[in-house]
């Protein structure tokens, strides 16, 4: 089975990766390149343009289909083509793993409106959902990201470790905390979610 291309909240409207998202999605990081610049690995040149972008998206939507990644753009029911930010489930790993990595941003602008706990809680229970059917989800955080780190624990997340120089951004290798949550629905006895 396939994630499903759009999730929707009382407030939200999560699209998955579309050719047509090009510009919306090119807009909302060229309009966040400052706020994202501690947090994110650099980017090259030309890496937000509207072509590259769409380049980028063709290849994401493929990757959403067969399962291999499932990425969602995040807009507001009230401006559904306006990108203010996205959720990532990335490194999925079937087999005895059946695992991924999660990742998201979120407009400057809409910090502290409870925006991304309100997305993830959905992207959350569509990745431990029979559909997608996943028995963990993994987050990375730089410690002094304190927002990010209430998230996580909001959606009950539990702290995991510690991993010292995980990751180089803003010009250095940085430490970040590692976060993890069970799907409670999966029996320890079992492989495969049924």
């Amino acid at each position: 089975m396939s994630a499903s291309s759009e999730l929707r909240t009382p407030r939200l409207l999560l699209r998955a990766p579309h050719v047509a998202l090009s510009e919306s999605v090119s807009e909302f990081y060229l309009r966040n390149q400052a706020h994202f610049a501690p947090w994110d690995p650099p980017s090259p040149a030309g890496f937000f343009a509207p072509d590259q972008v769409a380049a980028r998206l063709q290849l994401a939507a493929l990757a959403f289909e067969e399962g291999q990644a499932y990425r969602w753009w995040i807009c507001s029911q009230d401006a559904p083509t306006r990108v203010i930010g996205q959720c990532q489930v990335s490194q999925v790993s079937r087999a005895v793993f059946q695992s991924a990595m999660l990742g998201y941003s979120l407009d400057a602008q809409r910090q502290g409106q409870g925006i991304m706990s309100e997305a993830l809680a959905v992207v959350r229970d569509e990745i431990f959902s029979q559909r997608v059917g996943l028995h963990r989800l993994q987050a990375a955080v730089r410690p002094e990201n304190t927002r990010s780190r209430q998230v996580l624990r909001r959606l009950g997340f539990a702290h995991e470790g510690h991993s010292k120089r995980y990751l180089f951004i803003n010009g250095a290798w940085r430490d970040h905390d590692l976060y993890a949550l069970i799907n409670p629905a999966w029996p320890d006895d079992q492989l495969e979610f049924k």
